[in-house]
């Protein structure tokens, strides 16, 4: 039979390695699974294309996965045979042993603790709605129970890897903490209070048409930008009137223009253009010399004023660079306007309590090795542990760049997957917490499900009836408040493309080494979510939909930008001569899951001011 097998993996068009333990290996396989050879290079053909083999030569390293996944095809065909039969696995023989998985020596240091089992087991058994789309097989139950995963069997887990002003942190669960199950009923019965959530602004709508911007709109849109930053100068009183810095003067002037590059590549400092307005200087551009600065920090689509000298009309000397935006935003509004921003973005009561515990978390939601998406099960079950007032997510929830998204492997719409896998643990989550839990969702560009476009309209959900206004859905990027502290979002990672693009010179007697913190400056100085133009490659750019939603209308309390770069939590301060200090506290959650492991997310406790804070970043 062996020389039929091997007869049989030829006329496929696959060689067999020389090795006899090859052939004995698949005679094993066709008497212990009941396959004739015809059936088991059928079944080798299916794991060889899933697998994405290279070579058509059958080697010995090869057998233990064709023999996983034969048995796992067995596995499958007896579930759907009787869908009430239960196929036990290692975990039942022990838990029917009385071998207890749970170790009192750390957080969750096993996949099966007493902990997970009973947020999970709760979580499943919450009703919900019972629609076609949030309903497991039993089949489907049965492979989730019975996997087991490289995220599942990491050892370390829910721990801090940083800590923003510790003095003041509360001590963190402990693994006895977490076992103790009388103690989790007494935390259950507890409720937290409700926290005041506020929208300011829903821009772009839902449904709305894009991919109908022009060059116009775009030209508007930086024309503008620049016109505001000048106005503010002029208000400002302390640089002078600015001036058409194209034209060709000995004395010193103060112009405000927009940086640019004179080529496709990156910035450099023989590359730097500065772009007028229209009405000072027709949109011209003059060349940049920085020379005589001892610091800048510049980017391609970058606002400045710059004081300097043009002898010739050609070069603009700079000897000072303003990066910021001063506080003047709304000096060319009429007043009632200027009322009216008032009254929408700054606090309408001063009695009540700045305070406020949340959670922050940035997708992807699951690793990527699979679609089970057990990082946001554990952090929904860590969750309903610490019981934060807010639990904010941030996209991509369905992420496109998956690998099993990217090569069309998967077997359900995208739709579904953002219904069954997000939504409905958020269901049960709320439903488990009761009315005081609040969940925040933003989408990302990356969000397979959802439109491609930046500023990106918020999710369209319906939700249930008895959890209504628990979970809010807001655009990317987003401006809000909550117990009268303001939160700006954006899930565009424009540190990371801001890091590709900066040019800077430090001086030695200032801090350089904080470059996360200067980065995370520019988008405060610059009052925009995105600064940057041209766009990074794959920004779906459209300055039609609403480009004001792009604009920060006032420093918030809490800027959130989710990075692929390290996690952080930080206090920037923005002075402006000698007025006091605005601070923002700048954070970056990282991401829940990277690759096949685990990543990060932040849990902060806001008191009044950055400085009464306090922040970990957690280790899920």
């Amino acid at each position: 039979m062996e020389q039929e097998i091997r007869a049989e993996f030829e006329s496929s068009g696959f060689s067999v390695d020389d090795d006899d333990q090859i052939l004995q290996k698949c005679l094993t396989y066709c008497i212990n699974y009941k396959l004739t050879p015809s059936d088991l290079v059928s079944n080798w053909e299916i794991y060889y294309l899933n697998r994405q083999l290279n070579g058509l030569k059958l080697e010995s390293a090869h057998m233990d996965g064709f023999l996983s996944y034969l048995q796992n095809e067995m596995k499958q065909k007896i579930i759907k045979e009787d869908a009430h039969l239960h196929v036990y696995s290692s975990d039942d023989v022990e838990m029917l042993l009385g071998d207890d998985h749970d170790s009192t020596g750390g957080i969750l240091n096993t996949p099966n603790s007493q902990y997970e089992k009973l947020h999970v087991d709760t979580y499943n058994s919450v009703s919900t709605p019972k629609t076609k789309d949030n309903l497991l097989s039993s089949k489907d139950a049965t492979d989730i129970s019975s996997r087991i995963t490289p995220f599942g069997q990491r050892i370390s887990k829910f721990t801090s890897q940083f800590v923003f002003n510790s003095e003041s942190v509360e001590n963190r669960l402990s693994g006895q903490d977490l076992n103790d199950m009388e103690d989790d009923i007494i935390r259950r019965v507890q409720t937290t209070e409700r926290c005041n959530l506020q929208v300011h602004h829903l821009q772009p709508q839902s449904g709305c048409r894009f991919m109908y911007d022009r060059t116009k709109d775009r030209f508007n849109y930086l024309d503008n930008r620049i016109k505001k930053h000048a106005n503010a100068f002029t208000s400002y009183g302390l640089y002078g009137e600015p001036s058409d810095a194209t034209l060709a003067s000995q004395k010193n002037t103060f112009a405000v223009g927009m940086v640019c590059c004179d080529g496709e590549g990156h910035l450099n400092e023989k590359s730097i253009l500065m772009q007028g307005s229209t009405e000072l200087s027709g949109g011209r551009r003059v060349r940049l010399d920085l020379q005589k600065l001892a610091h800048f920090s510049l980017f391609p689509g970058q606002v400045i004023g710059v004081e300097g000298h043009n002898p010739s009309g050609h070069c603009l000397t700079a000897t000072k660079v303003i990066d910021y935006l001063p506080s003047s935003l709304d000096v060319d509004q009429p007043p009632a306007k200027k009322l009216a921003m008032d009254q929408d973005y700054q606090p309408t009561s001063s009695n009540e309590s700045r305070e406020l515990s949340l959670l922050i978390a940035a997708g992807p939601f699951t690793t990527t090795d699979n679609l089970l998406f057990e990082p946001l099960k554990e952090l929904l079950a860590y969750a309903s542990r610490r019981q934060p007032q807010l639990v904010i997510l941030m996209g991509p929830f369905v992420d496109s760049d998956h690998p099993e998204i990217k090569k069309g492997t998967v077997d359900r719409v995208f739709d579904d997957i953002f219904q069954f896998e997000i939504l409905r643990k958020l269901y049960d989550y709320t439903k488990y917490m009761g009315p005081s839990a609040r969940v925040i969702l933003l989408p990302s560009i990356r969000d397979a499900h959802h439109d491609f476009v930046f500023p990106q309209p918020a999710f369209d959900i319906r939700q249930p009836d008895d959890i209504s206004h628990q979970i809010t859905c807001l655009p990317n990027p987003g401006l809000f408040s909550a117990n009268e502290i303001t939160f700006g979002c954006c899930t565009i990672d424009i540190l990371k493309q801001l890091s590709g693009e900066e040019i800077s010179r430090t001086s030695a007697d200032t801090m350089s080494g904080d470059r996360m913190g200067r980065l995370a400056t520019h988008i405060l100085g610059q009052r925009s979510y995105y600064p940057l133009y041209p766009p990074s490659l794959g920004v779906p750019l459209d300055l039609s939909l609403a480009p004001e939603a792009l604009d920060i209308p006032l420093i918030p309390d809490i800027l959130i930008l989710p990075s692929d770069l390290a996690p952080f939590v930080k206090v920037l301060s923005h002075k402006e001569n000698n007025a006091e200090a605005t601070k923002c506290m700048c954070v970056n959650p990282g991401r829940l899951a990277k690759g096949i492991g685990g990543g990060t997310f932040v849990e902060l406790h806001y008191n009044s001011e950055p400085e009464k804070s306090n922040a970990s970043i957690v280790r899920i």
